[in-house]
């Protein structure tokens, strides 16, 4: 990836983050925020919309590290073991013990708000989502994307997840897992078509570089 199809990832991703949580935040707290902008105070309208879209802007970074953190761990289980079918079998047991520990950490240490239905509610939408990232991501590069993507959008997620589950307040975990859903999304299903284009540009005689063997 050049440095600057790099800069325009940064920036989109960290505009998605901005804006989906802005809107997230508008959803939740409808009945509060429309009182805000019918206010016609233009000093208040600001200050909340750069405190929401400045909070989008944190999630979305957060994001991005852990979305370059989790290239790095593939590259590295790749190489280590071998092969992608044995690396993928590895991230199917990673993926299941995740899902467990979050279902039972959270139904005893969150609070009385959040009760262990919330939280498998939040888990079959987490995997809803990243099944049907995965399903598409397998479908544009290759069949051993789907797990790797699976990982990321699930385990990857609920680590960057952390700092609002540790808050244990409901609002603000529905308020952070939306934007990180969708920028991890974004994320997941570019990249590999900014490589593709970049190794079609640089080598246009060759067809198999229109599919590139990505697993993330």
């Amino acid at each position: 990836m050049k440095s600057r199809q790099w800069v325009r990832f940064f920036l989109t991703t960290l505009l998605i983050g901005g804006l989906s949580t802005f809107f997230v935040a508008i959803v939740m707290k409808w009945e509060k925020y429309i009182e805000v902008f019918t206010s016609f105070d233009g000093m208040k309208i600001l200050t909340e919309v750069i405190w929401l879209v400045g909070m989008g802007f944190l999630f979305s970074l957060v994001s991005q590290m852990g979305f370059f953190a989790y290239l790095t761990v593939h590259r590295f289980g790749l190489g280590f073991f071998r092969t992608p079918s044995l690396w993928n079998i590895i991230q199917v047991f990673l993926i299941v013990i995740a899902l467990v520990d979050f279902l039972y950490l959270q139904s005893v240490f969150s609070n009385e708000d959040l009760s262990f239905l919330s939280h498998l509610l939040a888990v079959v939408c987490i995997g809803i989502v990243a099944v049907g990232v995965a399903y598409k991501k397998a479908k544009e590069t290759n069949k051993f994307a789907f797990v790797p993507t699976l990982f990321f959008m699930i385990v990857v997620t609920m680590i960057e997840w952390v700092p609002a589950l540790k808050a244990n307040n409901k609002d603000m975990m529905y308020l952070m897992i939306v934007p990180l859903l969708v920028c991890n999304m974004y994320q997941v299903l570019k990249l590999h078509k900014i490589t593709q284009a970049t190794m079609t540009k640089a080598k246009p005689t060759k067809q198999k570089s229109k599919k590139v063997a990505s697993s993330v």
